[in-house]
């Protein structure tokens, strides 16, 4: 079975247009730094401090603009703000930690968005015929590292056009298996 490209997702911050307009001014246009591994996803010059009870921490912006904005974190970073994150899958937000999000002076105060992101392959209907696997499987994956080899379990498969063949696991999880930036797994059923 081929193997599959396994990053590292740090902590950051997806904004809708409307708190973009808010913090940045309206109609302000993000300022790509460095494209992703996503189709048209992209990290953003521009940063932001989110707050919880406990503490700050300050976070990239991912672009474009989404329709609703959220902060993905580890479980180490709940704990640094203060806030009990759920583990769920991008998008996810229904009852979901809330949290402050800053720019100089101005601030939005997030009712909930705050989660820890569940660790996930991106993989089009192409690959995911190749690995017999459809979307919203839940699959295991075996990284290949040099000396902390790891298998995950939990591992959610999602399915679109629109995405590029990548496993996505956060901060926390990447340092417990030593996941470096040739990180690959292989997907185990």
């Amino acid at each position: 079975m081929e193997k599959i490209i396994v990053e590292t997702s740090a902590r950051h911050v997806h904004l809708s247009r409307e708190h973009i307009d808010y913090l940045f001014g309206k109609d302000y246009q993000l300022t790509n730094k460095k494209d992703l591994s996503q189709p048209g996803q992209f990290a953003c010059e521009e940063k932001v401090v989110v707050t919880g009870p406990k503490g700050s921490l300050k976070m990239s912006i991912l672009g474009p603009a989404r329709t609703q904005s959220q902060v993905e974190i580890s479980a180490t970073d709940a704990r640094s703000l203060g806030v009990k994150a759920p583990i769920r899958e991008s998008g996810d937000l229904a009852g979901s930690a809330p949290c402050t999000i800053t720019v100089g002076d101005k601030s939005v105060e997030l009712t909930e968005g705050v989660i820890i992101a569940k660790r996930h392959i991106h993989m089009t209907p192409a690959d995911a015929a190749v690995y017999g696997v459809k979307d919203k499987d839940i699959v295991c994956v075996k990284l290949d590292t040099a000396e902390r080899d790891l298998i995950f379990g939990d591992v959610v498969v999602r399915v679109s056009e629109k995405f590029s063949l990548a496993m996505h696991i956060d901060t926390d999880e990447a340092n417990a298996s030593c996941a470096g930036p040739d990180t690959m797994g292989t997907l185990l059923k």
